[in-house]
């Protein structure tokens, strides 16, 4: 220690911050080039935005489509079952209905066999809405695959099937949590 105007200070010892690592420009590269989320990331949006395109007159999302589907089916399914359809969590599942609820195009209740689970509902609203924005879905859908060609939109989705849950689990129809209703 010394001395400094009358106040003792310690005597401070230079500090030299370490080299932190960085990468080379290669390595950016490499990841545009390689990244198989990037690439599926950047397809995703570029669909999203024309289908988004398609629905702005309905005043949809193609993620609200997406959730409005998932509801058109003979009961209404738990939050938890469209939320594994759709790949998201609840959170999200709960923003999105959101928006949905206030169109009073989708409506949530009490499970009555367990109190603690929602049950979500298409409303008369939601089916007009959803017919209506079933051709829009279809003709984007067709153009998509007209430009890929057909052999190629299947092995797309057949690929991004091998990345994800699978999609051809039953749809529950009522109760079942993420169990088919109907038993052999």
């Amino acid at each position: 220690m010394r001395l400094s105007r009358g106040r003792l200070s310690k005597k401070r010892k230079s500090r030299r911050t370490p080299a932190r690592p960085s990468l080379s420009f290669e390595k950016t590269i490499e990841v545009r080039d390689d990244c198989l989320c990037l690439f599926v990331q950047r397809a995703a949006r570029s669909l999203a935005r024309r289908f988004d395109d398609a629905f702005r007159p309905l005043s949809l999302n193609h993620g609200q489509f997406s959730l409005l589907m998932s509801l058109n089916r003979p009961a209404p399914p738990a939050m938890g079952e469209v939320a594994a359809l759709l790949g998201v969590d609840r959170t999200t599942l709960t923003a999105v209905l959101k928006a949905l609820q206030r169109r009073r195009l989708v409506s949530v209740r009490a499970d009555d066999s367990d109190k603690r689970s929602r049950r979500l509902l298409l409303t008369a609203a939601g089916r007009v809405v959803l017919a209506e924005a079933y051709p829009l879905w279809k003709a984007n859908l067709r153009e998509i695959e007209a430009s890929l060609g057909p052999a190629t939109a299947a092995r797309l989705r057949s690929d991004l099937l091998l990345l994800g849950p699978p999609l051809n689990a039953p749809l529950t129809t009522a109760g079942a949590r993420g169990r088919a209703a109907a038993r052999p």
